[in-house]
C-alpha cells in the first residue's frame, strides 16, 4: 500500500474526522492507528483505534451502521485525516444521523436538538 507520510500521535494515533459524501455534514470524529487505516483502504469500510477499550473495531460491526469510503485526504500538515463515506444508519452511538447534534449559542448555551434519532441505541448495541 503506497501510503503518504503521517504524523502520528505519541500514541501511534491520528484522528479521522467522517463526513456524509453527499450533503457534506460532519458525522463523527475517531482515531485511527496505522492497522485500522491499512484495514480501512484495504475493505472500503471505515475502521478505527478505541482508545477507551483499547481495541481495533470496524464501524458498525454490532450496530450495522457502516460507513463506505467514498474519498479521503489528508491536511496540509499529514496529521489529520479526512473521510468523506456512504452511511448506512446512524454515526452516533446515542442514535443520531450525526455525533454533533447538539449546538450552542455563541455563549454556550445548549440550543434544542432539531432532529430526531434515526435509531434506538438501547436496542443497537450492546456496550
Amino acid at each position: 500500500m503506497n501510503l503518504p507520510p503521517l504524523k502520528y500521535n505519541a500514541d501511534g494515533l491520528i484522528p479521522a474526522i467522517v463526513q456524509d459524501a453527499q450533503t457534506h455534514r460532519v458525522l463523527m470524529m475517531a482515531w485511527m492507528n496505522a492497522t485500522a487505516l491499512e484495514a480501512t483502504l484495504r475493505t472500503g469500510f471505515m475502521n478505527y483505534w478505541s482508545r477507551s477499550r483499547q481495541k481495533f473495531w470496524l464501524k458498525g460491526e454490532t450496530s450495522g451502521h457502516t460507513q463506505k469510503v467514498v474519498r479521503w485526504a489528508v491536511d496540509c500538515d499529514a496529521d489529520t485525516l479526512l473521510f468523506s463515506v456512504e452511511q448506512l444508519g446512524g454515526a452516533c452511538h446515542t442514535g443520531y444521523a450525526s455525533c454533533f447534534f447538539q449546538t450552542f449559542t455563541p455563549d454556550g448555551t445548549p440550543e434544542a436538538i432539531g432532529e430526531s434519532r434515526v435509531f434506538d441505541p438501547e436496542s443497537t448495541y450492546k456496550i
